[in-house]
This record gives C-alpha cells, sequence and structure tokens, in this order.
C-alpha cells in the first residue's frame, strides 16, 4: 500500500496561495505508481498533508486520484483520507467521496484536539459507519498525531463491531502490535511499516500486507520485498529488509520518532523531492519548517533509496511476479 504526498505547486509555501494543488503532478504520479505495480494506495494522511489542504484544496485532489484510479486501474484498492477535527466535518468529505465520486475507501483516522477516550474512539467510527455503511476504512493509527495509539481493547472491539473498518496503518513493530494482531484477528489487516514486514509476516502470514510512504521515493524496492516474501525467497527478502534499514539511518524517524513528529512533513516533502520519482513540491504552511542539519540527513536518506533502487533494478527482483488482489 503506496502512501503519496499531495504534490504541491512552486508557490505553495505562500499562505496567500489558494489552490496549491499540483493536479497535473498528482495524476502523473498516480498512474506512474499504478504502472510500476503496487497493490493499492491511500492518500491524505499526515504525509500527504490532510492538515494544510484547504476544503477546495482537498476536494481537488481527492477527485483527481479517484478519477486516476479509476482510468488506469478500477480494481486497485484505494483509501482516501477525510480525517478532520469533528464528526460531522469527516461526514461532510465521505459525503463527498461517496456522493459525488462514487468512491467508498476511506482513509480514516480520528479527531485530535483531545485525547479521545476508548469508549469516544469506538463511538467515533460507529458513527461514522451508521450514516455510510456502504464505505470501506482503512484505520489510521499514528500515536503522535492522535495523542495515543489505539488501545488493544478498542481494536478488539472494533473489529467485532464494526466490519467496515478492514485494515489499519500501523506505526512500529513493538509488543503491542502483537497484541494488537491477535484482539482484531482476520477481521482487520494490520499493516506494519515494510521494513517490520518481513519479521511481522514470520510471525504470522495474516501479515500479508504492508504500507510505505517510501514507495512514492521509487517503489521497487518495496515491491522486490513483496515479491520475495511471497515467493518465500528469505534470502532476497532479508537483503532487501537491511538495506531498506540502511536508507533510514539516517531518517529522523528511525532516530527520534517523537521529534521527526515535529517535521514530519517538510522532513518528507524534502524526501520526496530528493528521489526524485515525484514532484512533490514545497510543503504548506504552517508545518514548512524544518532545521537545516535535519534537511541535510534527509537528503542523505533520499540518495541512499535512489541507490537501492538501481541496486533492486540491476538484479531484477522486480520482475516476473503479479499479485492479484
Amino acid at each position: 500500500m503506496a502512501l503519496p504526498p499531495t504534490p504541491a505547486t512552486d508557490d505553495a509555501s505562500n499562505p496567500k496561495i489558494k489552490n496549491t494543488v499540483d493536479v497535473r503532478e498528482s495524476r502523473r504520479l498516480i498512474e506512474n505508481l499504478i504502472k510500476d505495480g503496487v497493490d493499492g494506495i491511500a492518500v491524505n494522511g499526515t504525509l500527504g498533508e490532510m492538515a494544510t489542504l484547504t476544503e477546495h484544496e482537498w476536494q481537488t485532489f481527492a477527485k483527481t486520484v479517484v478519477e486516476t484510479v479509476k482510468d488506469n486501474r478500477p480494481d486497485l484498492p484505494l483509501f482516501v483520507g477525510a480525517t478532520t477535527l469533528n464528526t460531522r466535518d469527516t461526514l461532510r468529505r465521505i459525503e463527498y467521496l461517496v456522493d459525488e465520486l462514487k468512491h467508498y475507501g476511506v482513509f480514516l483516522g480520528r479527531p485530535m484536539w483531545c485525547e479521545m477516550s476508548p469508549e469516544a474512539i469506538v463511538g467515533y467510527y460507529k458513527s461514522i459507519v451508521d450514516v455510510y455503511p456502504e464505505i470501506s476504512i482503512m484505520l489510521y493509527d499514528n500515536p503522535e498525531a492522535f495523542k495515543g495509539p489505539i488501545p488493544t481493547k478498542v481494536y478488539k472491539t472494533l473489529a467485532e463491531k464494526v466490519p467496515q473498518i478492514v485494515a489499519a496503518k500501523y506505526i512500529a513493530l513493538t509488543p503491542k502490535f502483537y497484541e494488537d494482531l491477535r484482539a482484531v484477528g482476520s477481521n482487520i489487516k494490520l499493516l506494519p511499516l515494510e521494513v517490520d514486514w518481513l519479521p511481522a509476516y514470520l510471525y504470522s502470514k495474516d501479515v500479508n500486507g504492508t504500507w510505505s510512504s517510501s514507495a512514492a521515493c521509487g517503489p521497487e524496492p518495496v515491491i522486490a520485498l513483496r515479491n520475495a516474501i511471497f515467493k518465500n525467497d528469505l534470502e532476497s527478502a532479508i537483503w532487501l529488509t537491511n538495506r531498506i534499514r540502511w536508507t533510514y539511518e539516517t531518517f529522523l524517524a528511525f532516530r527520534d520518532f517523537r521529534e521527526f513528529s515535529r517535521y514530519n512533513i517538510p522532513i518528507e516533502k524534502v524526501r520526496f523531492n530528493e528521489c526524485g520519482y515525484v514532484k512533490a513540491g514545497p510543503a504548506r504552511p504552517p508545518y514548512d519548517y524544518i532545521p537545516p542539519e535535519y534537511e541535510e540527513l534527509t537528503k542523505e536518506s533520499g540518495r541512499r533509496w535512489r541507490i537501492l533502487v538501481k541496486e533492486v533494478n540491476e538484479k531484477g527482483l522486480t520482475h516476473n511476479f503479479s499479485l492479484k488482489l
């Protein structure tokens, strides 16, 4: 599951600019991800700048992505972010997806102005599907963004009571991951980050999916990892996992996740632009400042990913395998 950015116009860092979505680049990005073999796409989480898009910009990007997927691979799993600070605004965005675009996959976190109690989290998701029972939801579980993780007992309740929730973007492979995995059973697919995928899959074959923002830096390493895992090519899967981990050595998220969360949007924009697979453009205000020392470390991470893409292509690890969902 690729998690790409929302490409921005060159002047997007100017708060006076009203339309900052680079529509042409957005379409090109989605077309290339599909052509290059990703198995799904989720847009407008944190790194998709959900927090900084205006309503008009969000609609513009959502329409572009949905139409591009329908034009190129209509059966591709696509989840469009609709997280806001409250239930009614989220429902209004889902209304646009369902009624205007005829699209039913939603990437959904939860309101984060105040930390939500376990009871409130369950009530929130139930209230959404009570209005739109026809949608499918991919949860967004980010403990920094939402002031805490989804508790294991909440995962269990959601798995039992809200069948519209089919997957969850999971941040880290901690002991809690395995507790949550047991809690949801086969009802919700917990998707770890690609660098954590192999150990999670070796623990349970139910962990047969992953998410990756790095796929928007060039999806070849993640596709190669998928191929190796499903071919039971453990040697290649270990090599790929270690090489992906090498690209992250200078990436702040793997050195200090809390500090990374202060600058995650501009940091990812720097990495995307350095890799060159997408012209991500500048970050939108107010999340557009990055300390110079972090910027250089991030560029190094991007350069390493470019090296890995070249290595994977030279080894031919993305060839001769197609996963049908």
